[in-house]
């Protein structure tokens, strides 16, 4: 798989999320990116089960089990600061049976669904990040197809991202610096999803108008 940077983009001034969206898209096809289709990323989060946890006190893990469209065939669940195990898609049959373990805190699920667009050698993919009803943020996936060391090709991701994104271009991912030399993974994509719907999480944000 190819490098990719994840970044959350912020709600432009005066603007819902929805018209923040079309504003990137608009950007896009002006640079003549072209359509490829639709995308969605989910995570549902887990909490360690009150009857498992021996001391009292003890904080429960927690686990986020998050699918990609990209990957179809896969599920992946990760821990915070930990490992990411990738399964097949029969991994949320098998968390269903762990119930006893792991309780989903469906309130906490989250999901960000958008456009793929395709432009040079670039892919990129601008979603609307959702928890239940409500658009809560936006993000852009940006990939360089041919480069699956990410350090190699950050630079030029970085230029392409400043031609739409402007003063929103993210700073080099966490999972980039870990990376050094070593080939990139779909594991990598999905921390960084984590870390960017943690962070819409805790953004106590006035409420945005739902997606119409």
């Amino acid at each position: 798989p190819a490098s990719r940077s994840v970044a959350q983009v912020p709600v432009a001034e005066g603007k819902s999320v929805q018209q923040t969206v079309e504003i990137l898209t608009r950007k896009l096809e002006l640079l003549g990116a072209e359509k490829q289709g639709t995308f969605c990323v989910d995570c549902e989060t887990y909490h360690t089960a009150a009857s498992t946890m021996s001391n009292q006190g003890q904080t429960g893990k927690l686990m986020y089990v998050m699918h990609n469209s990209e990957y179809p065939l896969s599920c992946f669940a990760l821990f915070e600061n930990g490992p990411c195990l990738i399964a097949d898609a029969n991994f949320d049959i098998l968390m269903v049976k762990l119930k006893g373990f792991f309780q989903n805190a469906k309130a906490n699920k989250i999901e960000s669904r958008g456009t793929r667009y395709q432009y040079c050698d670039f892919l990129v993919k601008v979603g609307t990040v959702t928890m239940g009803p409500s658009a809560r943020g936006i993000s852009v996936e940006v990939e360089y197809c041919p480069c699956v060391i990410a350090n190699d090709c950050w630079n030029l991701l970085m230029e392409f991202m400043q031609s739409f994104m402007g003063n929103h271009t993210p700073g080099i991912p966490s999972v980039f610096g870990t990376k050094h030399d070593s080939i990139y993974s779909p594991a990598d994509t999905m921390v960084q999803y984590m870390e960017l719907f943690n962070k819409i999480r805790k953004q106590q944000q006035v409420p945005v108008a739902g997606i119409r």
